[in-house]
């Protein structure tokens, strides 16, 4: 059989709403569509879900069918000469079930853009650690490849046992985010603009700068905004925008600086940034805690600026809030590195040859 005719099962956490899913999954199908794959494509959980998980609802009978819907495309896969995973099959049960149902016919490979498995060996419930501790390292195990956002992610897999594995970071597409050489039009009493973008998930990690960016706001020096989330649910002094797909990139280029603070734990250390990606995609100069991949992304003092320490902060955010000069050139040099690494202009052929060359081991294999 041609290697180009290979059948691929895609398994994402979530459709299109999930950012995990539609960024390490879904935006390559069109790309291995044009390279001669064939693919079905079956989500676990719908954008309605994930519609729920925002508004802090969960519904146990939705769960318990998109379980039932998975374990029936499962029970199917034979047809498939592979198996793409986005982290695991079924969230929060035990990894002997899931061995079991993936069986040893099909090769699977796994695919992880955060530290998921720290909600399981790091959960404070002792039954929990117990019964799902070792769960990623047992998938790790058996999969003939696991892609990891990050060198954290794939430090973990190495420890785990892999067979492969290979680091390909989060990344932007370029065609969504145009070069636009910026032009700073606000007025002259109007300040900079500083934004985030995130979910509820990861607000709290701007908690601890709110009176910084009170204090920035009230002298006159910042206007903050946050993409994504109800900014005064959290007490945080900052204009709510509601996140869609359509508008964030507009959105976040509406921005002068962007920001990601984080807390230094280990599920952080796991993250792929993201957010760092998108706000240099669309020019802006950034601020960052020196936290995990946020380290390899920003380049302080080049595209801008790693601060840790509230004080850090504080001067990273006054330097660049008083020189449009540096936001341009840092601007400028963050759009260059998406351009040259972290885009999927630069990653697609890259898991196009991947999984060319996965093909031709397993057909050898057959």
């Amino acid at each position: 059989m041609n290697i180009l005719e290979k059948r691929l099962l895609v398994l994402p956490r979530y459709d299109r709403l999930g950012a995990s899913s539609r960024l390490r999954m879904l935006q390559y199908l069109p790309w291995l569509k044009a390279a001669g794959f064939e693919m079905t494509v079956a989500p676990l959980f719908s954008d309605d879900y994930v519609l729920g998980l925002q508004r802090s609802k969960r519904h146990i009978i939705e769960v318990v069918r998109a379980y039932v819907a998975r374990i029936k495309t499962l029970l199917a896969s034979g047809e498939y000469h592979l198996l793409w995973i986005e982290k695991e099959l079924l969230p929060w049960l035990p990894a002997p079930l899931e061995l079991a149902l993936l069986g040893s016919t099909v090769p699977y490979l796994l695919d992880y853009d955060d530290a998921v498995f720290h909600y399981y060996d790091l959960h404070r419930n002792s039954l929990v650690k117990s019964l799902l501790g070792n769960k990623h390292r047992k998938l790790i195990g058996g999969a003939a490849l696991i892609i990891a956002g990050n060198s954290y992610i794939a430090d973990f897999a190495k420890r785990a046992g892999a067979k492969r594995i290979e680091i390909i970071p989060t990344v932007i597409d370029l065609r969504r985010y145009p070069e636009q050489k910026r032009v700073d039009v606000r007025e002259q009493s109007e300040p900079p603009q500083v934004g985030w973008i995130g979910q509820r998930s990861t607000a709290s990690n701007l908690s601890v700068y709110k009176n910084l960016f009170k204090r920035f706001s009230a002298e006159g020096q910042a206007q903050f905004s946050a993409i994504g989330i109800d900014a005064q649910l959290f007490g945080l002094p900052m204009q709510s925008i509601p996140w869609s797909e359509e508008s964030e990139v507009a959105d976040i280029a509406s921005f002068d600086i962007g920001i990601m603070p984080l807390v230094d734990e280990p599920f952080e250390r796991g993250k792929c940034g993201y957010k760092l990606i998108q706000y240099m995609a669309c020019g802006l100069p950034v601020v960052a805690s020196p936290v995990g991949v946020n380290c390899q992304i920003v380049e302080h003092g080049v595209n801008g600026f790693l601060a840790e320490t509230l004080e850090e902060w504080e001067q990273a955010l006054g330097t660049l809030l008083a020189d449009a000069d540096l936001r341009q050139r840092m601007g400028m040099a963050g759009r260059l590195k998406v351009e040259q690494k972290y885009s999927v202009q630069v990653t697609a052929p890259r898991l196009i040859e991947l999984f060319r060359d996965f093909s031709e081991v397993t057909a050898k294999g057959a």
